[in-house]
């Protein structure tokens, strides 16, 4: 998906919201039946007919697909296809966080962009850029670069310091905003770092980012709004347990409908009070 498509669906529908899809077999609704990945197949259709009128992604985490061994990779593939056939407005991000030399990268850009039509794939850039270089490749794709992260353990590696000063996140902003463009590279930034979008946005003023944490890990939407918005929006939003576990009774998929719903509002009302 092109950058001005993705740019036109937010403003079109007022919401830059991704939900994630991590379907744990052991919180799916005791309602829903069959094998493992049955079940999970049939609570992802649902999830997706009920959330897609309110937002603009969808992001599969990879470990609630491998972790059911061959069965999960075939739903994982089943799901990005319902998407495109009944939703092709949606963009898909693989949450895989892949980061290998660059011969395996390019394996690992072929499965997720060819082999599964995923518009962007989430990438650990440790290894330098030849690691990314593959997937900057495909034309209309996207790399999602981890910069600064949600998780209390961001502290051991990404905000620390080199001698001049400048936080390891920063760093790899600074060097990787040179392997893509604004319109083939997004950084993730944890929505509980929000305070740290402002001196993100003067290094990346152009940039996407996708910003996991609101929600349930307690990221507030209304500061990154302040910090990380741009003329453009700039912003995809994700919330995954907040939405996809609204409910644990029969009543799941329309709840999580209604919670996908309330923060899509919240978000068109703060995307109006910041851009007009």
């Amino acid at each position: 998906m092109k950058r001005t498509e993705l740019v036109e669906k937010i403003f079109e529908k007022g919401s830059f919201l991704c939900v994630g899809l991590d379907p744990d077999v052991k919180k799916l609704p005791e309602c829903i039946e069959g094998t493992p990945a049955e079940r999970v197949l049939t609570f992802n259709k649902a999830i997706i007919d009920a959330t897609a009128p309110y937002c603009v992604a969808y992001k599969p985490n990879l470990a609630f697909y491998e972790c059911l061994g061959a069965d999960g990779i075939r739903v994982l593939e089943e799901t990005v296809k319902y998407i495109r056939a009944k939703y092709p407005d949606q963009f898909i991000i693989a949450d895989a966080k892949r980061g290998d030399i660059g011969n395996t990268a390019a394996m690992y850009a072929r499965t997720f962009f060819e082999a599964m039509d995923f518009d962007a794939v989430t990438l650990a850039p440790y290894m330098g850029e030849d690691s990314v270089r593959p997937f900057l490749n495909y034309k209309d794709k996207w790399s999602i670069i981890l910069a600064l992260t949600s998780n209390s353990s961001a502290k051991d590696f990404e905000t620390v310091h080199d001698a001049k000063g400048v936080p390891m996140y920063e760093r790899v902003i600074r060097l990787s905003r040179h392997w893509g463009s604004p319109i083939d590279t997004m950084y993730v930034v944890g929505a509980t770092q929000a305070q740290s979008l402002e001196s993100i946005r003067a290094v990346a003023p152009r940039h996407f980012l996708l910003v996991p944490g609101v929600g349930a890990q307690g990221g507030s939407l209304e500061e990154v709004v302040r910090y990380g918005m741009i003329d453009e929006c700039g912003l995809l939003v994700n919330s995954s347990r907040g939405i996809i576990y609204a409910s644990s009774a029969e009543d799941y998929a329309a709840a999580a409908g209604a919670a996908a719903a309330e923060l899509a509002a919240e978000m068109s009302r703060l995307m109006k009070a910041r851009l007009g």
